[in-house]
């Protein structure tokens, strides 16, 4: 009995000790995760003491770092290579996880960290081409030596900390998912500009218009989604003239679209993806000097998207927020100038159906002639499982990204290829590199000039009083219409026939108004001579903003802070005395009257303790999904008409025929559908209080900042007290927002500050992993203040970087 017991107790022993050290699911090993010596206890830390000197592979000098109290570092370098050494050891130092996981992300690879659970993540993003993207802009880049020689140094100063740091140091996301870093790469870097491409310039309605205009015909089509709106107040001013250009349009070539697109799509980015941006010329600075600000709006994420840094060498000093696992500095100012991005929202991806030979897909038919594609065997490696290989054939066009085995309609011989601007080579790193130590409008317009995707609104200003607005990126120079639906991939008519030359890209100089702006808004109006389809552009921020700054002679920089804090919601200005013109009162109570004079009362702003923005919020979503009802009947896959052309049908036309319910014979112009609209969204308030939710707006809204992972609850930040939401210039919704906020007076030197919501910090255990996040909420900033030279009475922590021996 003593022997069996005994017996027993080595069993449960082992078992206890195998189950510790075991991942199961997505259980972290315990054992491990809860080990004193390198579990997630190690992670519970204070900087201070843990940025040692070091002595740095591969550097030619010291480098010496300052870091502020909010732990932003100040590098200070003797030449450009040991500062981008420095700022890949740095970056690293910081934010090594995020890095990691974005780029494999990117890449497609999540599978082989958390399972069969991101399989269809993971193919999707291999059959987008994202690695291939990747691999043609790495080869762009190698054949600029000097980048390649930053590019190498970088990537070497984030593996000189990946090999200083043991396994109990290891970031604890790392601990979590059982899994340790790998070295980095050049092509990392590469993935990382893809995974930025795919975020802003990766989304189409291709599919979605091609199923419209199938089922409406092409009158009723135009007629929903128009290319330009008349309110438009377009990112370049209408009064830029073009008639001097020489322009080639490719003509609209004869032939139709084809009739059977593929059965589903991918995952599209955020669609509230964009930014504001702006700066004012010394005619209407307050001070006589150019005012620049920029707030690009992405995911609110921890850790952030951005991570600060101020680079010094003899040859520039340069601040702002770059992005961990590239170059420089993205979105920031220097002595001389000052510039910042939005996203520009061309389409730049198109669709083309295939018709391939027969099912062995080796050849498809293209130009009269059956020509040979190109297979490329995606090795998805999965985590606990086998591994997964998918075959993902190209074209001339790219990836044949829709088949019978993935989304398409079923047909062996049929495929849908993907043309985009991301799978081009582009050597972007050389924009940021040269805008980083620009010193005038004509360095900032050359640097501009290797910039291809993500098509981007690159606003500027400098101390010399020039203030400007290019919309920047390779465009292809497309005939009315293109790429708006599905196109015809046997027909090179339909193919791309060229690009928008780099001098045509639109853009203006010191405008006679002395301000450029852009919101995300049609960037131009009918006036420019090339084809520009409207994808469902911005059509409030951008006027807000163009007419804040219409509204006085003179702005100062606290004018500036209140216009990123601007509440104002310009469509429900709009479209409220839309629905209180058609709603039937004779069928409110008392209730329903009651709400209805307050929202008359109502001044537009979607400010915090207000109740007004949450009934809007419920009530239009109401109406539109009514006046659309017959397109949710569609058997095929289908969008809304954008925003705007919704409100115009409810203000000109409410007798249209869309106004009918389907299921509700009796409802048949605005006034019915409105007023059921109201009634119903009475009810769900009424339904919100009994269930004790409150109606105040930053109730309501309930915005937060969310960890990378989003099933860890503890490393996010919920309820923060902030107003605003998309489509205002306080862009702040639930979970999206203003992710990075600058305003620079170019002064000399420079006034700047920044913020965004998050800290420097990408460990949850930091007190600097989200102390930012307070400060953005109240429309705070920090003060950016360019040094020379490191000052140790101000430092946080010191830290210094020298050669090894």
């Amino acid at each position: 009995m003593k022997w069996f017991k005994l017996f027993i107790s080595l069993i449960l022993t082992a078992g206890i000790f195998y189950a510790l050290n075991t991942k199961f699911g997505q259980i972290p090993p315990l054992g491990k995760f809860l080990s004193p010596n390198q579990g997630f206890w190690q992670n519970d830390v204070s900087e201070e003491g843990l940025y040692n000197d070091l002595s740095l592979p591969g550097l030619n000098a010291e480098v010496k770092v300052s870091f502020d109290e909010y732990l932003i570092p100040h590098v200070f370098a003797e030449n450009e290579v040991d500062l981008y050494r420095a700022q890949g050891f740095l970056t690293a130092q910081s934010r090594l996880w995020q890095m990691e996981f974005q780029t494999h992300a990117s890449a497609g690879r999540l599978a082989e960290i958390v399972g069969p659970a991101a399989i269809n993540y993971d193919r999707e993003q291999r059959r987008k081409g994202m690695i291939f993207g990747a691999e043609n802009s790495l080869e762009a880049m190698k054949s600029d030596s000097e980048i390649t020689s930053y590019i190498n140094a970088y990537t070497e100063g984030v593996n000189a900390y990946i090999n200083f740091l043991k396994p109990s140091q290891y970031p604890v996301e790392y601990k979590l998912l059982d899994y340790a870093p790998e070295e980095w790469t050049p092509l990392k870097t590469a993935l990382l500009l893809m995974y930025m491409t795919d975020m802003l310039a990766g989304g189409d309605n291709d599919l979605e218009f091609s199923n419209l205009v199938a089922e409406l015909g092409q009158d009723k089509f135009d007629f929903l989604f128009p290319d330009f709106f008349d309110a438009i107040d377009p990112v370049i001013p209408k009064e830029r003239d073009w008639s001097n250009w020489e322009v080639e349009i490719p003509e609209v070539p004869e032939g139709n679209y084809p009739v059977d697109p593929a059965e589903g799509f991918m995952t599209k980015p955020h669609p509230d993806n964009g930014s504001n941006n702006w700066a004012i010329g010394p005619e209407k600075s307050a001070t006589g000097n150019p005012i620049l600000a920029n707030d690009p709006h992405l995911g609110l994420n921890l850790p952030s998207i951005w991570y600060v840094m101020h680079l010094v060498t003899p040859e520039k000093s340069v601040f702002g927020a770059t992005l961990p696992g590239a170059l420089g500095v993205i979105s920031g100012f220097n002595e001389h100038i000052s510039w910042g991005v939005t996203n520009a929202t061309r389409d730049v991806k198109d669709w083309y159906q295939i018709k391939f030979k027969d099912s062995s897909k080796k050849e498809y038919w293209h130009d009269g002639l059956w020509k040979k594609t190109n297979l490329r065997v995606e090795e998805i490696a999965i985590r606990g499982s086998e591994m997964l290989y998918d075959s993902v054939f190209y074209t001339h066009h790219g990836p044949v990204s829709y088949d019978e085995n993935f989304k398409g309609n079923g047909n062996e011989k049929t495929g849908y290829a993907m043309r985009w601007m991301g799978h081009e080579g582009q050597n972007n790193q050389r924009t940021f590199v040269q805008l980083n130590k620009a010193k005038n409008y004509d360095d900032y317009a050359q640097a501009l000039t290797y910039f291809k995707a993500p098509a981007q609104n690159f606003v500027f200003s400098s101390t010399e009083g020039d203030i400007a607005l290019w919309i920047q990126g390779e465009f292809p120079n497309k005939w009315e219409g293109q790429g708006k639906f599905y196109m015809d991939g046997t027909n090179p008519e339909h193919d791309w026939q060229g690009f928008i030359p780099q001098e045509h890209n639109a853009h203006v100089k010191n405008p006679v108004r002395g301000f450029v702006s852009s919101a995300n808004q049609h960037p131009v109006d009918e006036q420019y001579p090339y084809y520009v389809f409207n994808d469902g552009y911005d059509m409030t921020r951008s006027r807000v903003i163009n007419d804040f700054f219409r509204s006085k002679e003179q702005f100062s920089i606290e004018d500036v802070k209140a216009l990123h804090g601007n509440n104002y919601n310009l469509l429900a200005a709009e479209m409220l005395p839309v629905f209180f013109r058609e709603v039937n009162t004779s069928e409110l109570d008392d209730e329903g009257l009651k709400l209805l004079a307050a929202l008359k009362d109502w001044d537009f702003n979607y400010s915090m303790k207000t109740e007004a923005p949450t009934v809007f919020q419920i009530w239009w979503p109401k109406v539109r999904n009514k006046i659309y009802d017959e397109l949710d009947s569609l058997d095929s896959r289908v969008r809304y008409p954008f925003t705007y052309r919704t409100f115009e049908l409810l203000r000109d036309h409410p007798d249209h025929e869309l106004m009918d319910i389907k299921v509700t014979p009796q409802i048949e112009k605005a006034q019915d559908l409105i007023t059921s609209a109201f009634i119903e969204t009475i009810e769900e308030l009424n339904e919100l209080r009994e269930a004790g939710r409150s109606l105040a707006w930053v109730d309501y809204k309930s915005t937060y900042v969310g960890h990378l992972l989003q099933a860890l609850p503890a490393f996010s930040r919920f309820d923060i007290p902030i107003g605003g939401n998309s489509g205002i210039v306080n862009a702040t919704s639930r979970n999206h927002g203003p992710s990075w906020r600058m305003i620079v007076e170019m002064s000399d030197p420079p006034k700047a500050f920044g913020v965004y919501p998050g800290g420097q910090s990408g460990n949850p255990g930091s007190r600097h992993y989200d102390e930012l996040i307070d400060i953005w909420a109240r429309g705070d900033y920090l003060s950016l203040e360019l040094m020379k030279e490191p000052d140790p009475s101000t430092a946080y922590i010191s830290q210094s970087l020298t050669p090894k021996k």
